[in-house]
């Protein structure tokens, strides 16, 4: 099988964790543009040079894209880019050509513009830094409570209303695409969403229309990635907090309970029960509220026991977002993970985040197992790189640094790099970067 996959941008969860994935399958043939092509926080993606890459690609039998990088030049770039709605359109029919001459099944997903509920402009307009606050607000009261009271300067918001419409008249197009067959799948994202606000009109606008809307982002072309490939896979959430489960996951706006229903069947998976399931998944679900260790707000940790069945299991750890919860993955390594049963353990980001791409590297182990492809060294890898990660890094060493430092990190790390060793019973031997200079991400590199 023959698949190609254009990234949101150059990050490792973006990147080089597709390619992990796609790893554990050696049959499979996993095409990719070169990294320097693509954009990241500070610069946009080479978008002429990814038509020419896409238009000279061997006939693979899928494609998945972000439709963002290739009309804008990224998630981020879509907030900010300067062309016009005519300049875009321009851009994009050439891409509609180009689509039209591959003999291939098309799954796109193309991003709602999210507002960002605070004053930090790393990733939005300069404005955001003084407005981003009240912009947020202003989206929030006109949805809920039809009022468009503010004192954002009337030009600032002007452009931030044109920069939405923009964008929206973009997905209309795309959804025209879409209705003329040119898509397998087309998902538009809802980034980062509260219960209210312009995005959410957008969103329903969407559905009206006939638009397929998912809340999530980054890993949506993992869960495409992962309804590319034909099994039916069979899962059975069993959640170790049943009576929360029910709640809503910060930065998502429907409950824990839907959001894994939604991902599985995103994934070409169907939800079952225990007793006909391929797989079970377990959800470390929150009590009360989701926590957040970087954001300083806590939550009640796992204070249970963690014994699994004689049945393939993998493990969504949502208590907490942006990282693992320490008890839960304390109790989690008591047990041995033994690879005939272990199918993968995710906490990042988001609950979105961590359900597509612990999907994803489910599936493709459980179908390279079935043709007699797999490749346990590729799991391994991606496990070593979750849990170094989401919960190393993340829920622990992050805590300690103030700015980016590699000395620093490298020592923390070293106990850890132990433990993983030790559960996973291989050699772990990692270099470690960070790809965007910020302690938000770091890349996990495996020899």
């Amino acid at each position: 099988m023959k698949i190609a996959f254009i990234p949101i941008d150059n990050r490792p969860v973006c990147y080089t964790l597709p390619q992990i994935i796609c790893g554990i399958d050696e049959s499979m043939e996993f095409f990719i543009p070169p990294r320097e092509l693509l954009g990241d926080l500070t610069k946009i993606a080479k978008i002429e040079e990814l038509y020419t890459w896409l238009k000279n690609l061997p006939e693979p039998d899928s494609i998945v894209m972000s439709l963002d990088t290739l009309t804008y030049g990224g998630l981020i770039p879509s907030r900010r880019c300067p062309e016009t709605l005519e300049q875009l359109q321009e851009r994009i029919s050439r891409l509609k050509s180009i689509i039209k001459s591959k003999n291939a099944k098309i799954y796109a997903v193309s991003s709602i513009m999210r507002i960002s509920n605070n004053n930090f402009n790393e990733e939005e307009k300069p404005y955001w830094a003084e407005y981003g606050k009240k912009i947020f607000e202003y989206s929030y009261n006109i949805d809920k409570y039809g009022k468009p009271e503010t004192d954002v300067p009337a030009n600032i918001l002007k452009d931030y209303l044109e920069t939405r419409k923009r964008n929206f008249e973009i997905n209309k197009i795309f959804l025209e695409w879409q209705k003329e067959g040119l898509f397998e799948t087309l998902v538009f994202s809802k980034d980062d969403c509260a219960e209210f606000g312009l995005n959410v009109q957008e969103a329903l606008k969407l559905e009206q229309l006939g638009g397929f809307v998912k809340t999530g982002a980054d890993e949506i072309p993992l869960s495409l990635l992962s309804a590319s490939i034909s099994l039916n896979l069979k899962i059975c959430p069993i959640f170790l907090e049943p009576k929360y489960k029910n709640l809503v996951s910060n930065y998502e706006d429907i409950s824990v309970e839907k959001s894994v229903k939604s991902q599985i069947e995103l994934a070409g998976c169907e939800v079952t029960d225990e007793n006909d399931a391929d797989i079970l998944l377990y959800v470390n679900n929150f009590r009360m509220h989701q926590g957040e260790i970087v954001m300083k707000q806590d939550t009640e940790m796992f204070n249970g026991v963690f014994k699994t069945l004689q049945k393939p299991y993998m493990i969504a750890d949502v208590r907490f977002a942006n990282g693992a919860d320490n008890n839960f993955v304390k109790e989690l390594f008591k047990n041995k993970l033994e690879d005939n049963y272990f199918y993968g353990y995710s906490a990042w980001n988001t609950t979105a985040n961590t359900l597509g791409s612990l999907i994803c590297g489910a599936k493709y182990k459980f179908y390279a197992r079935s043709t007699n492809s797999y490749s346990k060294t590729a799991f391994n890898k991606l496990q070593i790189t979750r849990f170094l990660d989401d919960w190393a890094y993340q829920s622990n060493v992050r805590q300690k640094l103030k700015e980016p430092n590699l000395f620093m990190l490298r020592l923390n790390m070293q106990e850890y790099e132990k433990a993983v060793s030790e559960i996973l019973g291989t050699k772990v031997n990692v270099k470690y970067s960070y790809p965007w200079n910020r302690l938000f991400e770091v890349e996990i590199g495996l020899n």
